[in-house]
């Protein structure tokens, strides 16, 4: 077999990068967009010692799981992977990749994995659930802006104003830019030669308070013809927030550090299960508020809280999970590495009149040990650092996809909290993290998967654990 040779392949499984897999005389193959069940012509693209990658030629039976995609660029953007497989496919195929991580890689029995996994909790309807939107702006041949996503592992731009995972709102705001652009003769950014000025589009919405917030991020520190954009988005139902933000840099982040609002707030306001949320262009937030609430619904569950409780929420962000818990605790203290975050995070517990809330910079795996040994962060001795604090009765951890430091889970497990609750949006990680707390005196009890981000290979989890 030998590059662009032909052969018939039957697709068995999902890759994590959503490719299918099937086998053929002993290799290996990796088929973009197949699924499991289909039958297809492949093509042979690059052939490795045991392993290959094809592309469909044609598609010779379909899985039963196959569905027309709503999107017109799905396969071609890099946001839905899996657009083509029906829903509840996905839904199964999550779920399942969730036990077989816990078993693969967390070494537990498939009894105990059956035992404790719940059915995953998925959308009503999962189309235009995303509260945030971040769109790069390129020029075509002709000269003229374009706003669309990003090809999987490329930054060449796929055209696109309508995604079918954001709300309605992103399209008309895109026409809007686009047209003060044209009108202005706004440049768009070019990643090749460092000049232009417009490189994104922020857009963000409270699903709630239906608010919205629009922020562009510049190759400068002003917007020309600012007025005229100003005038235009004001024409936008719920417009609350106007800024730009300027990022010089030339990498791959997308914002700089320094924001100016043009018009209007500097943040738009949303909330989640009753909790207010003050969120400004930078801060991290949910883009699922929906399935978020079930999320945390479901941890604030395993917390079990009766009012007398101390809590650890580690990775707080801004709060989300901190201030859920802390309409049934007595106290939380949250830790994040990012002082903005923890700024936002302080902003929405005195927004919510929450006094029981407390808030602290730093890495987790370093605060937490410090405050155990010490009874201080960062050298400051706190007030109530006494033995019922240092023991607490819950430690809640939302860990970003590479996972909890060992330190941290070493700390964790000396603190002896009788409940630890683990937010998790990579089974992988999580399943290696749950084996190193199950070996030092935990004992699994239940794991439940939540549907944040339908069409594409992630899934989150919370997950519960009992001191033994």
């Amino acid at each position: 077999m030998k590059k662009n040779d032909t052969f018939q392949l039957q697709i068995t499984d999902l890759g994590t990068g959503g490719e299918g897999i099937g086998k053929q005389e002993g290799m290996t193959f990796f088929v973009k967009g197949a699924l499991p069940g289909d039958l297809i012509e492949a093509g042979v693209t690059k052939l490795k010692k045991t392993y290959g990658y094809a592309r469909i030629v044609r598609i010779l039976e379909p899985s039963e799981d196959r569905v027309e995609p709503i999107c017109p660029v799905a396969g071609k953007c890099g946001g839905c992977q899996i657009m083509q497989m029906d829903y509840r496919a996905q839904l199964r195929f999550k779920e399942r990749k969730v036990a077989q991580d816990l078993i693969r890689i967390g070494g537990f029995s498939p009894e105990l994995v059956a035992k404790v996994m719940q059915p995953i909790i998925g959308m009503e309807e999962p189309y235009h659930f995303r509260n945030k939107a971040q769109y790069p702006i390129q020029e075509d041949e002709q000269g003229n802006p374009i706003a669309g996503f990003y090809a999987l592992r490329s930054h060449r731009v796929v055209e696109s104003d309508r995604c079918y995972l954001g709300v309605d709102v992103n399209e008309e705001i895109l026409a809007i830019v686009k047209d003060y652009m044209r009108a202005n003769k706004v440049s768009a950014y070019d990643e090749t030669t460092g000049k232009g000025l417009l490189r994104h589009v922020l857009i963000r919405v409270g699903f709630s308070s239906k608010e919205v917030m629009v922020c562009l991020i510049i190759n400068g520190s002003t917007l020309p013809a600012a007025s005229d954009l100003i005038a235009r988005l004001q024409q936008v139902e719920g417009m609350t927030s106007i800024s730009v933000n300027s990022n010089t840099r030339r990498d791959n982040v997308i914002m700089g550090n320094v924001t100016k609002t043009l018009w209007g707030s500097d943040y738009i306001t949303d909330s989640i299960g009753g909790v207010q949320f003050q969120i400004q262009p930078r801060s991290f937030y949910q883009v699922n508020p929906v399935q978020t609430e079930k999320l945390y619904g479901k941890a604030l569950e395993y917390a079990n809280l009766t009012g007398q409780e101390t809590v650890w929420d580690l990775y707080c962000g801004i709060g989300t999970i901190s201030l859920f818990l802390a309409q049934k605790a007595k106290t939380v203290y949250g830790v994040e590495i990012v002082p903005e975050a923890i700024e936002d995070a302080k902003r929405n517990a005195a927004l919510n009149g929450m006094d029981n809330a407390h808030f602290y910079v730093g890495k987790a795996e370093e605060v937490l040990p410090e405050y155990y040994e010490q009874g201080s962060i960062h050298g400051e001795k706190i007030a109530a650092a006494d033995e019922k604090l240092k023991a607490p009765d819950v430690i809640v951890v939302d860990p970003p996809r590479k996972g909890c430091d060992e330190k941290c889970l070493s700390t964790m497990v000396q603190m002896a909290p009788k409940r630890i609750v683990y937010v998790s949006c990579d089974p992988a990680t999580l399943a290696r993290d749950l084996k190193f707390l199950c070996a030092e005196g935990y004992e699994l009890q239940e794991v439940t998967p939540v549907d944040q981000f339908g069409h594409s290979l992630h899934i989150e989890n919370a997950v519960l654990l009992t001191r033994r």
